[in-house]
């Protein structure tokens, strides 16, 4: 590093994807100074994805939109407490909570007149793209003002606790047979995926010798789990009941990944799992997940249209002229559903996991806790 750094904080207040695309940084700075005592600072409901991190001596939370009585606290809590602070988001809480945070600070910004007071906040920063730098790249760009090697792989970890935890869910994750876990149900309905496509392919999967494990979010759409469920009675049911860090080592240890533009997706990429993921209106080139181990000094793994393969990913792109739009959804909100995903036969992501799975001997992979 250019000055002895003995502290450093990393401001990454966004969703559960960003918390974990940003731990390349955490990760890339512990390998660079081990002595590093490295921080976060992350939104509440978001710490859960980097709780058992290794790199990561205290995680800070604040709410989204928090009373001014708490944000005065952290403020007073985190002034000048850190010999480095980093800043992944370009926004303008991130940018001040960096300046508050940091003797050095250091942070992405749009390269636009707006920005020109918190440029004035920052001793260096990176000018953000949000179309052509995969998000992972464009953090790692932070790093480069600091000459640290990147290391480009989000890490995804577990606790002996995560492990037995699952065990007692799904006491057949050890047994020999090969399980694949679909993960149904994303945060957000405008990146769901069909019923009867899921059920078609867990279902196909059963057919071919495997068991199916089931996973999602309580907080999708009423119902949309428990209709995958009961159209796969043979499945494995652990929709809502396993945490983050108990979800990788869940899926660490499967011999298939199969989900949407989602967190849980990120993590099966990172933890070298066989992973087929849907995508429909948002841009690969910026959201496609990491392929474990792939180069860090590469904009992005991928293409922004079409669909492709690098390392233990294969992303498959609905159809339509205009995908990727970068919208949400066709009625353009959260809740509305996007036909280039609605539209996807589920011929063609049985093609994509034929392909991942082509000359792989199914066993039950030993991944050990990360």
């Amino acid at each position: 590093m250019k000055r002895e750094v003995h502290s450093a904080l990393v401001v990454c207040t966004r969703r559960i994807g960003d918390v974990l695309l940003s731990t390349p940084v955490v990760r890339s700075l512990k390998v660079a100074s081990p002595h590093l005592m490295i921080d976060m600072l992350v939104f509440e409901g978001t710490q859960d994805i980097v709780s058992t991190n290794r790199d990561i001596r205290r995680i800070w939370t604040i709410p989204e939109h928090p009373p001014l009585g708490t944000h005065l606290r952290l403020l007073r809590s985190i002034r000048r407490r850190y010999d480095l602070a980093l800043s992944v988001l370009a926004g303008d809480r991130p940018t001040f909570h960096t300046w508050v945070a940091g003797r050095y600070r250091v942070g992405t910004l749009l390269p636009d007149n707006k920005s020109w007071w918190k440029r004035k906040l920052l001793d260096e920063w990176v000018p953000f793209d949000n179309l052509t730098t995969h998000t992972v790249s464009m953090n790692l760009r932070l790093l480069e003002q600091l000459k640290i090697k990147p290391f480009g792989t989000p890490v995804v970890s577990w606790g002996p606790e995560d492990e037995a935890s699952v065990h007692r869910l799904f006491p057949r994750m050890r047994d020999p047979r090969p399980y694949a876990v679909l993960h149904v149900s994303p945060k957000f309905s405008y990146k769901t995926w069909t019923l009867a496509g899921w059920i078609a392919l867990g279902r196909w999967l059963i057919d071919h010798g495997m068991t199916v494990v089931v996973t999602g979010t309580e907080s999708a759409e009423a119902g949309y789990c428990e209709h995958v469920i009961q159209g796969l009675p043979n499945a494995v049911n652990l929709v809502g009941r396993v945490t983050l860090p108990a979800l990788g080592c869940l899926i660490g240890r499967a011999a298939l990944y199969v989900g949407t533009d989602t967190a849980v997706s990120h993590m099966a990429a990172a933890v070298g799992v066989p992973t087929v993921v849907l995508f429909g209106p948002s841009n690969p080139v910026k959201w496609g997940p990491w392929p474990k181990d792939f180069p860090p000094t590469t904009q992005s793994p991928w293409q922004r249209q079409g669909s492709q393969r690098q390392g233990n990913v294969f992303l498959l792109q609905g159809a339509g002229e205009c995908v990727p739009c970068l919208g949400e959804g066709c009625d353009r909100h959260i809740n509305s559903l996007s036909e280039c995903l609605q539209q996807l036969p589920v011929n063609r992501v049985i093609q994509a996991v034929e392909t991942m799975l082509a000359g792989r001997t199914f066993r039950v992979l030993t991944r050990g806790c990360v």
